[in-house]
């Protein structure tokens, strides 16, 4: 075999070898395109699913609510004109805000308040109601839209479903805070002797909650519940800036 055949069959394999290398590349590369494709559709439907079960939380969040303010308002009619009045602004962030997918946490504040407002109207004069809030209006993210709304809700119903609202000694603690791009609300209330009522139909509880900040905020807040010394305390923290950058890494 003469010189020249063995470099035109050298030609030919390193030519065949590019060929191959070429293939396997070309491969891999539709192979990481189908794999792309296929987690943005992974991505997608999980967004939707996301989506479904917080429509269908919401959906049973809002008559639930309801339902309990207009109790409120009927069992105690001589209040009933300051209860109206508050009760036309948690109407109003019902119907409108709350149709949003996040508001900001001036927004959701404000509304906790007109809400632990129409609650007042429950509770004896001797009944001890501590709210406070501690707000640094200053920081930008307040008053973007990074919260979802009717967080509070449950927190805050909850103390007084489990407080005794006609006892002199007992308390509702209610705190909110806003500092270091995070929102924080504290609810503390003593709990009632008195066993509650079982009901066949008790709303949808703390599991809502626990359900909601996991499908929107993942890794990014922390829900603690305890009781010490027959107070139950319930604190609610959310990082708001570690949010919206996942937020902004997720589009």
């Amino acid at each position: 075999m003469n010189d020249g055949t063995v470099f035109i069959l050298l030609l030919i394999l390193v030519l065949v070898l590019a060929v191959a290398v070429c293939w396997l590349v070309y491969q891999l590369f539709q192979s990481e395109k189908k794999k792309a494709r296929a987690e943005e559709k992974f991505y997608l439907l999980e967004m939707k699913i996301n989506d479904l079960q917080l429509e269908t939380l919401e959906s049973k969040l809002n008559p639930h609510l309801f339902k309990n303010i207009l109790n409120s308002i009927q069992s105690h009619a001589y209040q009933t004109y300051f209860a109206l009045d508050k009760l036309a602004n948690v109407l109003d962030y019902i119907l409108y805000e709350s149709q949003k997918k996040l508001v900001s946490p001036k927004e959701e504040i404000e509304f906790a308040m007109n809400l632990i407002e129409i609650n007042k109207i429950k509770v004896s004069p001797l009944f001890e109601l501590n709210i406070k809030t501690k707000i640094k209006e200053s920081e930008p993210l307040f008053e973007q839209n990074l919260i979802a709304p009717l967080i509070s809700i449950d927190l805050i119903e909850n103390a007084f479903k489990h407080a005794d609202l006609q006892s002199a000694d007992a308390f509702i603690s209610v705190l909110f805070e806003f500092k270091d791009n995070c929102f924080y609300l504290t609810v503390s209330n003593k709990i009632s002797e008195k066993k509650a009522l079982k009901k066949e139909r008790s709303g949808i509880g703390s599991t809502t909650l626990e359900q909601r900040l996991k499908i929107i905020y993942k890794n990014n807040f922390k829900l603690d519940k305890f009781v010490e010394d027959n107070v139950y305390i319930a604190h609610l923290k959310i990082d708001l800036l570690e949010y919206k950058a996942q937020m902004l890494t997720d589009r």
